[in-house]
């Protein structure tokens, strides 16, 4: 890698950069771009050969991809549009503001405009959003010379051709072949003697997720697309399918830190925007913990009694939320991997309902033994009644920490149960929900044990 990339483009020394480019990968070559200043970003995407100019502008943050075509002529932006993969195009076109997308299709070649208007017919989410019409099709009465002829023809320009695809004369999809089983067989080997028949195949209206679990599952690297009536009409390849499983995992991750999907990148998000998506879950969450006033005002008198009580009151809420939002994590990823089924939150509210025991055990025990060593050494005197405020301590952050570790395990179960996504269950949720319940069982626990002595 060149160390002062910048300063050999403002020096102009075109050889060592030719040399440069040339030797280094795409990927790379795109994430050396993306260090750039705009102007010596231009510069250096034009030295790139025509051949990868494409594949690195795919490569490219979207950011980075509205910079470059704002700075390219109409020219180099058709040669670009019409270079990239229609997936890619597609991709980028639906991520792109409106003044931007007009200017790429209008540079954009006739058959290149169709076919990405095509793939845009298709929902968001569904698997004909993500799919490709760039793929290789064979009949089964082609010879296997005749298949290689084909290949060779048409293959520069798809999307992959490890897999290709066989189809009778309506294009229904009949069967799959692998380049390695065209390697093996013999020249004058029939396509339909060799084909694959027990294939795993989608529908354009498959969730786009549906999808991408497809591959994990059948260690796949491309995947055929029919419409209902089992017409081929594209492949989803392995690169879209790892995309679309990136953003699912960013959406579950927004969810889960209580805040909207965003729609474009962060440094994109306009302020409003941002606003926009954050103030509807801390609001929810802020009437919430309204509640915990309330809960705290209910026991007023108490406090009132014995002041030494709201002393643990933050440790109380954020054992029991802290342990919620553990659960949470756990049970919600272990739901997204397949690894949990909803049938089985019997097991689930076993073993959490132990676990909750044992942490809040843990937790309890230290909790008493810090206001025994606060008491004997004479850092804090909780008074005469100080063991019972030590047992009140241990039992409650026991009773909460398990209650934590029950919300946080069931509430994402009965969101899947329901249909909703179980990412909805976001951290702050479940640790607004145990906060409120923390006290009124704290407070509880207290009014009990010492009741005729503080109380």
């Amino acid at each position: 890698m060149l160390e002062n990339l910048a300063e050999f483009i403002d020096a102009k020394k075109h050889r060592e950069l030719k040399k440069f480019i040339a030797e280094t990968n795409i990927i790379d070559l795109a994430g050396e771009l993306e260090k750039l200043g705009k102007e010596s970003r231009v510069i250096f995407f034009r030295m790139l050969p025509k051949d990868a100019a494409a594949n690195v502008f795919s490569y490219l943050s979207l950011d980075t991809q509205e910079d470059l075509v704002g700075s390219l002529t109409d020219p180099e932006i058709g040669h670009i549009v019409n270079d990239l993969f229609l997936d890619d195009a597609v991709d980028f076109i639906e991520e792109m503001p409106s003044s931007v997308v007009k200017r790429v299709l209008r540079n954009a070649s006739n058959e290149t405009r169709k076919q990405i208007n095509y793939l845009l017919q298709y929902k968001d989410d569904s698997a004909g959003s993500i799919m490709t019409t760039e793929y290789v099709d064979l009949k089964e009465q082609m010879t296997v010379e005749k298949a290689f002829k084909r290949i060779r023809e048409v293959g520069m320009d798809k999307e992959t051709i490890y897999t290709c695809y066989v189809t009778d004369a309506s294009s229904i999809l009949d069967g799959v072949v692998t380049v390695r089983a065209l390697l093996l067989a013999k020249d004058t080997d029939k396509i339909g003697d060799i084909m694959n028949t027990n294939f795993i195949a989608a529908r354009t209206d498959d969730d786009r997720e549906h999808v991408a679990d497809l591959f994990q599952k059948y260690d796949l690297i491309a995947l055929p697309v029919t419409d209902m009536n089992g017409y081929l009409v594209g492949i989803v390849t392995v690169d879209d399918a790892m995309e679309v499983l990136e953003e699912e995992s960013t959406e579950d991750f927004h969810k889960f830190g209580g805040t909207e999907e965003l729609d474009v990148s962060y440094t994109r998000t306009p302020l409003l925007e941002m606003i926009k998506k954050r103030a509807g879950w801390l609001i929810i969450l802020f009437l919430g913990e309204m509640m915990t006033a309330s809960a705290m005002g209910h026991f007023n008198d108490a406090i009132a009694k014995a002041v030494v009580l709201a002393l643990f009151v933050p440790l109380i809420i954020s054992s029991g939320g802290n342990s919620g939002s553990q659960a949470a994590s756990l049970i919600i990823r272990s739901l997204a991997l397949d690894e949990l089924r909803v049938k089985n939150w019997v097991d689930v509210l076993r073993k959490e309902l132990l676990s909750g025991f044992l942490l809040g055990a843990v937790l309890g025990v230290i909790g008493f033994v810090r206001i025994v060593v606060w008491q004997k050494f004479g850092l804090y005197d909780y008074g005469e009644y100080w063991p019972w405020i030590g047992l009140s301590i241990t039992i409650s952050l026991i009773c909460v920490v398990m209650w934590g570790t029950l919300s946080g395990s069931m509430v994402p179960i009965l969101l899947k149960r329901i249909g909703l996504d179980p990412a909805t269950a976001s951290a702050p949720f479940v640790a607004t929900l145990v906060d409120v319940t923390g006290i009124v069982i704290y407070f509880s626990v207290a009014a009990l044990l010492l009741s005729g002595k503080l109380l």
